[in-house]
């Protein structure tokens, strides 16, 4: 059973005729895009923006319209993973390396709505490392900053190589451990220099859709929004 695939294809469903979307980016992002291209090919009209090249390429392939960033000025709804989220619907996103494109997307939508499998429910945040998006130029002297924070930061690697993100930068994922200050730590990482970005995306979705283990999907409605 694919619990990431009954997600996203459930969440897809919530796409209607004429609206403006915003395409999450990882893997279970990726099976809502196929699902809303496959709606698109069925005759469903919409413009949609991607929050990563992988997803650019992966909707374009499909036959989606997409629009660039500087083209909108809002987003009617927004569809994207998380890597862990709780009870309040903090979430921890960014283990795919887009968080700085996924937050400018979501920021701008009218409505959010976050998927997932089961395994991403977790009663507090921050089992999963934080991930940071930084510029290469002065990195060390963040990461530095950071690691005297006691966030025991780790620049991230893919194919031994640094890791560089879709906006030329890097990630730093602060090892933190489940029930950190939330909000202290945002605090402090918007005070750094060097620092675009990072993976916290707090109470900001309407609903999450959790593909379960039964082959049912799950929907939590986000009363406070």
């Amino acid at each position: 059973m694919d619990m990431k695939k009954l997600a996203g294809k459930e969440a897809a469903e919530y796409v209607q005729d004429g609206m403006l979307v915003g395409l999450g980016t990882g893997s279970t992002a990726y099976h809502m895009v196929n699902a809303v291209g496959e709606r698109v090919k069925n005759g469903l009209r919409i413009q949609a923006i991607p929050t990563s090249k992988a997803t650019e390429e992966q909707a374009r392939a499909l036959g989606i319209p997409l629009l660039g960033i500087d083209e909108i000025d809002h987003v009617d709804l927004c569809i994207d993973g998380v890597d862990e989220i709780d009870p309040a619907f903090n979430a921890i996103k960014g283990g795919g390396g887009a968080l700085y494109r996924e937050k400018v997307v979501a920021s701008l939508a009218r409505e959010v709505i976050w998927i997932m499998d089961e395994s991403k429910l977790v009663d507090q945040i921050g089992a999963f490392p934080l991930p940071v998006e930084i510029a290469q130029y002065g990195a060390k002297q963040a990461i530095a900053k950071m690691e005297g924070y006691g966030w025991n930061p780790v620049l991230r690697v893919r194919d031994g190589k640094t890791f560089v993100t879709d906006n030329g930068n890097f990630i730093a994922d602060l090892q933190l451990g489940a029930g950190f200050a939330i909000e202290d730590v945002k605090t402090k990482l918007d005070g750094i220099v060097g620092v675009l970005e990072h993976g916290l995306f707090l109470n900001m979705c309407k609903r999450i859709l959790v593909g379960c283990a039964d082959g049912t999907v799950k929907t939590i409605e986000n009363e406070s929004k």
